[in-house]
Protein backbone atom coordinates (compact mmCIF):
# COMPACT_ATOMS: atom_id res chain seq x y z
CA UNK A 1 0.00 0.00 0.00
CA UNK A 2 1.35 3.48 -1.33
CA UNK A 3 2.01 6.16 1.55
CA UNK A 4 0.98 9.57 0.01
CA UNK A 5 3.34 12.20 0.49
CA UNK A 6 2.93 15.81 1.77
CA UNK A 7 2.89 18.10 -1.13
CA UNK A 8 4.88 20.69 0.96
CA UNK A 9 7.69 17.42 1.63
CA UNK A 10 7.88 16.67 -2.11
CA UNK A 11 8.21 20.60 -3.46
CA UNK A 12 11.31 20.67 -0.84
CA UNK A 13 12.62 17.37 -1.18
CA UNK A 14 12.71 18.14 -5.43
CA UNK A 15 14.10 21.52 -4.85
CA UNK A 16 17.98 22.11 -5.44
CA UNK A 17 19.93 21.04 -2.30
CA UNK A 18 21.19 24.62 -1.24
CA UNK A 19 17.14 25.78 -1.02
CA UNK A 20 16.23 22.49 1.03
CA UNK A 21 17.45 23.71 4.36
CA UNK A 22 16.24 27.28 3.51
CA UNK A 23 12.58 26.12 3.22
CA UNK A 24 12.92 23.47 5.77
CA UNK A 25 13.50 26.89 8.57
CA UNK A 26 11.13 28.92 7.01
CA UNK A 27 8.33 26.20 6.99
CA UNK A 28 8.99 25.60 10.77
CA UNK A 29 9.05 29.36 11.38
CA UNK A 30 5.81 29.30 9.69
CA UNK A 31 4.25 26.53 11.62
CA UNK A 32 5.78 27.65 15.07
CA UNK A 33 3.78 31.10 14.66
CA UNK A 34 0.86 29.96 13.64
CA UNK A 35 0.19 25.57 14.53
CA UNK A 36 -3.04 26.59 12.70
CA UNK A 37 -2.34 27.14 9.61
CA UNK A 38 -2.86 25.35 6.40
CA UNK A 39 -0.22 24.26 3.78
CA UNK A 40 -1.34 23.75 0.31
CA UNK A 41 0.73 23.81 -3.50
CA UNK A 42 -1.15 26.76 -5.11
CA UNK A 43 0.30 28.13 -8.64
CA UNK A 44 3.45 25.79 -8.78
CA UNK A 45 5.09 26.90 -5.18
CA UNK A 46 4.18 26.26 -1.34
CA UNK A 47 1.41 28.64 0.08
CA UNK A 48 0.37 28.74 3.89
CA UNK A 49 -3.34 29.91 4.78
CA UNK A 50 -4.59 31.35 7.93
CA UNK A 51 -7.74 33.10 7.70
CA UNK A 52 -7.25 33.91 4.25
CA UNK A 53 -3.65 33.81 2.47
CA UNK A 54 -0.92 34.53 4.45
CA UNK A 55 2.55 34.20 3.11
CA UNK A 56 4.10 31.84 0.59
CA UNK A 57 7.77 30.65 -0.26
CA UNK A 58 9.23 29.36 -3.67
CA UNK A 59 12.58 27.66 -4.21
CA UNK A 60 14.28 28.73 -8.05
CA UNK A 61 17.35 27.82 -9.77
CA UNK A 62 19.91 29.94 -7.45
CA UNK A 63 17.46 31.47 -5.01
CA UNK A 64 14.54 30.72 -2.99
CA UNK A 65 11.53 33.57 -2.32
CA UNK A 66 9.38 34.45 0.90
CA UNK A 67 6.77 36.92 0.52
CA UNK A 68 3.78 37.89 2.93
CA UNK A 69 0.23 38.24 1.61
CA UNK A 70 -0.34 41.34 2.66
CA UNK A 71 3.19 42.75 2.78
CA UNK A 72 2.20 45.82 1.24
CA UNK A 73 0.38 47.35 4.76
CA UNK A 74 2.92 45.38 7.30
CA UNK A 75 4.13 47.88 9.34
CA UNK A 76 7.42 46.86 9.09
CA UNK A 77 9.19 48.33 12.58
CA UNK A 78 12.41 46.76 11.47
CA UNK A 79 12.58 47.96 8.07
CA UNK A 80 13.81 44.49 6.60
CA UNK A 81 10.83 44.09 3.88
CA UNK A 82 11.48 44.74 0.20
CA UNK A 83 8.81 45.48 -2.39
CA UNK A 84 7.62 42.75 -4.15
CA UNK A 85 7.08 43.91 -8.01
CA UNK A 86 9.81 46.91 -8.18
CA UNK A 87 12.93 44.08 -7.26
CA UNK A 88 10.73 40.93 -8.09
CA UNK A 89 12.54 38.85 -5.64
CA UNK A 90 9.96 38.49 -2.19
CA UNK A 91 9.70 40.36 1.23
CA UNK A 92 13.01 38.87 2.18
CA UNK A 93 14.71 39.63 -1.37
CA UNK A 94 17.21 36.49 -2.98
CA UNK A 95 18.30 34.05 -0.25
CA UNK A 96 20.73 32.08 -0.98
CA UNK A 97 21.72 30.14 2.66
CA UNK A 98 19.65 30.45 5.65
CA UNK A 99 22.13 33.88 7.00
CA UNK A 100 20.27 35.99 3.93
CA UNK A 101 17.17 35.65 5.85
CA UNK A 102 16.28 38.27 8.96
CA UNK A 103 16.85 36.71 12.55
CA UNK A 104 14.19 34.66 13.57
CA UNK A 105 12.52 36.76 15.98
CA UNK A 106 12.03 38.92 13.14
CA UNK A 107 10.13 37.04 10.93
CA UNK A 108 8.18 35.48 13.32
CA UNK A 109 6.89 39.02 14.46
CA UNK A 110 6.24 39.69 10.82
CA UNK A 111 4.67 36.75 10.69
CA UNK A 112 2.28 37.20 14.06
CA UNK A 113 1.34 40.74 12.18
CA UNK A 114 0.38 38.96 9.08
CA UNK A 115 -1.91 36.76 11.01
CA UNK A 116 -3.66 39.89 12.65
CA UNK A 117 -4.30 41.60 9.67
CA UNK A 118 -5.99 38.72 8.40
CA UNK A 119 -7.57 38.21 11.49
CA UNK A 120 -8.85 41.51 11.39
CA UNK A 121 -9.95 41.22 7.69
CA UNK A 122 -7.51 43.92 6.51
CA UNK A 123 -7.16 44.25 2.54
CA UNK A 124 -4.73 45.55 0.62
CA UNK A 125 -5.44 48.64 -1.78
CA UNK A 126 -5.14 47.70 -5.67
CA UNK A 127 -2.82 49.67 -7.68
CA UNK A 128 -4.18 51.56 -10.20
CA UNK A 129 -3.23 50.08 -13.83
CA UNK A 130 -1.09 52.01 -15.90
CA UNK A 131 -2.95 54.77 -18.78
CA UNK A 132 -2.60 54.11 -22.60
CA UNK A 133 -0.16 57.02 -21.85
CA UNK A 134 4.03 56.22 -21.65
CA UNK A 135 3.33 52.72 -21.04
CA UNK A 136 6.76 51.72 -19.54
CA UNK A 137 8.28 48.63 -18.61
CA UNK A 138 8.66 48.13 -15.30
CA UNK A 139 12.47 47.56 -14.00
CA UNK A 140 12.50 43.57 -13.92
CA UNK A 141 10.76 43.90 -17.21
CA UNK A 142 13.47 46.09 -18.59
CA UNK A 143 16.50 44.13 -17.36
CA UNK A 144 14.58 40.90 -19.30
CA UNK A 145 14.38 42.71 -21.98
CA UNK A 146 17.94 43.93 -22.42
CA UNK A 147 19.05 40.17 -22.29
CA UNK A 148 16.97 39.79 -24.89
CA UNK A 149 17.55 41.62 -28.48
CA UNK A 150 14.88 40.33 -30.07
CA UNK A 151 12.27 40.50 -27.19
CA UNK A 152 13.06 44.03 -26.74
CA UNK A 153 12.69 45.14 -30.69
CA UNK A 154 9.31 43.27 -30.35
CA UNK A 155 8.24 45.95 -27.37
CA UNK A 156 10.08 49.15 -28.79
CA UNK A 157 7.26 48.44 -31.74
CA UNK A 158 4.29 47.69 -30.15
CA UNK A 159 1.55 50.26 -29.91
CA UNK A 160 0.71 51.34 -26.51
CA UNK A 161 -1.81 48.90 -26.03
CA UNK A 162 0.35 45.93 -26.51
CA UNK A 163 2.48 47.08 -24.26
CA UNK A 164 -0.24 47.45 -21.64
CA UNK A 165 -1.67 44.40 -21.84
CA UNK A 166 1.81 42.73 -20.97
CA UNK A 167 2.72 45.32 -18.15
CA UNK A 168 -0.42 44.83 -16.86
CA UNK A 169 0.20 40.89 -16.72
CA UNK A 170 3.44 41.06 -14.86
CA UNK A 171 2.31 43.59 -12.83
CA UNK A 172 -1.19 42.36 -11.14
CA UNK A 173 0.75 38.88 -10.39
CA UNK A 174 -0.29 38.61 -6.77
CA UNK A 175 2.58 37.01 -5.49
CA UNK A 176 6.75 37.32 -6.71
CA UNK A 177 6.73 33.65 -7.91
CA UNK A 178 3.96 34.31 -10.15
CA UNK A 179 5.48 37.02 -11.36
CA UNK A 180 8.78 35.60 -12.32
CA UNK A 181 6.80 32.89 -14.28
CA UNK A 182 4.94 35.53 -16.39
CA UNK A 183 7.57 37.63 -16.69
CA UNK A 184 9.52 34.50 -18.20
CA UNK A 185 6.66 33.86 -20.60
CA UNK A 186 6.32 37.23 -21.30
CA UNK A 187 9.92 37.82 -23.02
CA UNK A 188 9.58 34.23 -24.54
CA UNK A 189 5.98 35.51 -26.73
CA UNK A 190 7.69 38.63 -27.29
CA UNK A 191 10.69 37.18 -29.00
CA UNK A 192 8.45 35.33 -31.40
CA UNK A 193 6.37 38.52 -31.65
CA UNK A 194 3.80 37.63 -30.27
CA UNK A 195 1.11 39.88 -28.39
CA UNK A 196 -0.36 38.82 -25.02
CA UNK A 197 -3.77 37.29 -26.24
CA UNK A 198 -2.46 35.71 -29.31
CA UNK A 199 -4.18 32.73 -28.86
CA UNK A 200 -7.36 34.19 -29.14
CA UNK A 201 -6.42 36.04 -32.33
CA UNK A 202 -8.53 34.39 -34.97
CA UNK A 203 -6.13 33.38 -37.77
Amino acid sequence: MSTKVNPIDAYINKSNDFAKPILIHLRKLVNKACPEVEESIKWGFPNFTYKGMLCYMAAFKEHCTFGFSKGEILKDEDKVLTTVGKTAMGHFGKVKTIQDLPPDKTILMYLNEAMKLNEAGAIVPRKKSPGLEAVEAPSDMKKALAQNKKAAETFKTFSNSNRKEYVQWVEEAKTEATREKRLVQAIEWMAEGKVRNWKYIKK
